[in-house]
C-alpha cells in the first residue's frame, strides 16, 4: 500500500457533479499564468507536486478549487469563473439530490443572481474530483444495471472446487503426504550459551526413548553450561540435554528430559542405495521459521566437505549428499527425506552466495541450490556410539596429512600434530610401508584430490574395515591394503 499521501486532507464529495457549461466566446491568453490559491484554500496538485507553482503570481479575490477548466474560452474577469452559468437544460441528477444546499442542489435556485467573476486560481483538484466523480458516477451505474440483470439470469457460470475431505486427502507418496507425516517428528532446536548467545536449528525424532538427532554445531554453544530446548511442530516445548557429540563427524544426540508418550522417530533409510537425481525434501527452521518444507534432488554424491562450529578450531569431515532442494542457515540438524518419506541424511551445509545478507538484512547469506548433507548410515553409525559411550569412534590410517586443498591427492606429512611423527609406529599406515612425501590418490575407486577428501572417505568406514590405497612415491604409482584402526573420541 503507497501512503505516500497518508494524511492530506482530502475535499469533501458533493452528492452529485457539477454539469460544466460554456461561457461567451472570448479568446483566453494561454500565456496567462495559474493564479495561487487563496490563504486557507486547499492546495491543488499542481502546488503539491509541481515546483513551478511557486513563482505564479496569486490573484486576490480567488475562489478556493474552482477547476481551471471551467471557462475555456472566458478572459479578463470572467475567466475561470465558479460556479459556472446554468446550462440550458439542468439535467434530472441534479434536481434536489442533497438537502436544499451544495451540488446536489438546483443550480438556479441556489444562484439566482448568476455566476461571479473569479480568478484562474489553481483549481486542478476540483477538476480533477469531477472526473472521478463522474467516472464513478458513470461505473456505479453501470455497476448496478450488471448486478440487476445478474440477478434475473439463469445463474454464474463459474465453477467451485469441491472441499470434501475425500477430495482433499493426499495421495501416498505426494510431497504433502510425506510433510504431513514427518513434521509432527521434527523439532526446532534453540541452543543458548552460558553467555546468553545461541542459535537455532533442527533435528528430529531418533527413537521412542526421546532421543534427537541433530549436528555438533547446532548445539556446540550450549554444550558446556547452556540451555537446549526443543519445541514439536505443534508448539509444543520440552528441554533436552546432551548425550554426546562427534565433532569430526558434526553429529550430536539429544535427549529431552521429559518426553511425551506418543514420540513417532522418522524411518531411516539407506543412503548408499541413494542415486544422483532421486527426489528430496528438507525439513527445518531456516532463519528460525520451523516446519519449513522444501524440495529438490540428489545433485551429487561422496563430495567431499569441511566445515566447522565455529566455536572450536576442530573441524568435520563429511564424504555429503549434495542437493539443490533449498537449504539455509537454520536447517542444520533436520532431515533430508527421500520420496518414499525415510531419512537419508542430515543437512549439515551449504555454499553460500558471496554477497547479499540473510532475511531481514542479517549477515548470513541463503541458498543459491548447493546443500550439504550427512548421509543417514553414517550418521546412525556414529549416534549408536554416542548413546552407548556418549563418545564417537573414527577409523584411522595412523598418519597425518596436509589438509590443503585441490593438491592432486593428500600428501602425508614429514612431521605431525605438536612435533609428533608423521607416520605411527606400528599403526596401519606404518604396516602398510607408508612413508612421509608419499601422496595418496586413490582409495578403492575414489579419486583422491586433498586431505580432507581423504579424511571424508576413510570415515565413511569403520576400524576394522580393510581399504585398498593408491600412493605416488618418487614419480611411481604404487597399491597397497590398509586395515584401519581406531580413535576414540575426539582427542
Amino acid at each position: 500500500m503507497n501512503t505516500e499521501n497518508e494524511g492530506t486532507e482530502v475535499p469533501p464529495a458533493p452528492s452529485a457533479p457539477p454539469v460544466p457549461v460554456e461561457s461567451p466566446a472570448a479568446s483566453a491568453d494561454p500565456a496567462t499564468p495559474a493564479a495561487a490559491p487563496a490563504p486557507g484554500a486547499p492546495p491543488s496538485a499542481a502546488s503539491a507536486h509541481d515546483p513551478a507553482a511557486h513563482d505564479a503570481p496569486a490573484h486576490a479575490g480567488a475562489t478556493a478549487g474552482a477547476p481551471q477548466h471551467a471557462a475555456p474560452h472566458a478572459s479578463g474577469a470572467d475567466a475561470g469563473a465558479w460556479p459556472p452559468p446554468p446550462p440550458p437544460a439542468v439535467p434530472s441528477y441534479a434536481q434536489g439530490g442533497g438537502s436544499g444546499s451544495g451540488w446536489g442542489a438546483s443550480y438556479a435556485a441556489q444562484h439566482p443572481e448568476g455566476p461571479k467573476p473569479a480568478g484562474r486560481c489553481g483549481g486542478l483538484i476540483a477538476a480533477v474530483l469531477v472526473a472521478a466523480l463522474v467516472a464513478g458516477g458513470v461505473g456505479g451505474g453501470i455497476g448496478f444495471w450488471a448486478a440487476d440483470r445478474n440477478d434475473n439470469s439463469t445463474g454464474s457460470t463459474t465453477v467451485s472446487a469441491s472441499d470434501t475431505p475425500a477430495d482433499l486427502k493426499r495421495d501416498p507418496g505426494t510431497v504433502a503426504d510425506i510433510a504431513n507425516k514427518a513434521l509432527p517428528s521434527v523439532v526446532t532446536v534453540e541452543a543458548q550459551g552460558g553467555n546468553g548467545e545461541g542459535g537455532t536449528g533442527t533435528g528430529f525424532v531418533y527413537d521412542t526413548q526421546g532421543h534427537i538427532l541433530t549436528n555438533n554445531h547446532v548445539v556446540a554453544s550450549a554444550a558446556d553450561g547452556g540451555k537446549l530446548a526443543v519445541t514439536f511442530s505443534d508448539g509444543k516445548k520440552y528441554d533436552a540435554e546432551v548425550v554426546g557429540r562427534a565433532e569430526g563427524y558434526d553429529v550430536a544426540v539429544l535427549k529431552l528430559k521429559n518426553p511425551p508418550s506418543n514420540l513417532k522417530p522418522l524411518p531411516l533409510g539407506n543412503s548408499d542405495k541413494v542415486a544422483v537425481g532421486d527426489s528430496t525434501i528438507a525439513i527445518g527452521a531456516p532463519f528460525g521459521l520451523s516446519n519449513t518444507v522444501t524440495t529438490g534432488i540428489i545433485s551429487a554424491k561422496d563430495r567431499p566437505v569441511t566445515s566447522s562450529d565455529g566455536a572450536s578450531s576442530k573441524s568435520s569431515y563429511m564424504s555429503a549428499l549434495q542437493t539443490d532442494a533449498s537449504i539455509n542457515p537454520g536447517n542444520s540438524g533436520g532431515p533430508l527425506l527421500d520420496a518414499g518419506g525415510a531419512v537419508i541424511g542430515i543437512n549439515s551445509a551449504i555454499k553460500p552466495a558471496e554477497s547479499g545478507g540473510g532475511l531481514g538484512g542479517g549477515g548470513q547469506s541463503g541458498s543459491i541450490g548447493l546443500g550439504f548433507a550427512i548421509p543417514v548410515n553414517q550418521a546412525k553409525y556414529v549416534a549408536q556410539q554416542l548413546i552407548k559411550n556418549g563418545q564417537a569412534v573414527y577409523p584411522v590410517i595412523g598418519a597425518s596429512v596436509a589438509l590443503q586443498e585441490n593438491t592432486g591427492g593428500a600428501t602425508i606429512s614429514q612431521e605431525g600434530a605438536s612435533g609428533s611423527q608423521a607416520v605411527t609406529p606400528n599403526g596401519p599406515a606404518d604396516k602398510a610401508g607408508l612413508k612421509p612425501g608419499d601422496v595418496i590418490t586413490k582409495l578403492d575407486d575414489t579419486v583422491i584430490d586433498s586431505g580432507p577428501t581423504l579424511i571424508g572417505q576413510i570415515w565413511t568406514h569403520k576400524p576394522g574395515d580393510t581399504v585398498e590405497i593408491t600412493y605416488k612415491r618418487d614419480g611411481k604409482e604404487h597399491t597397497v591394503d590398509v586395515v584401519l584402526g581406531q580413535r576414540k573420541g575426539e582427542s
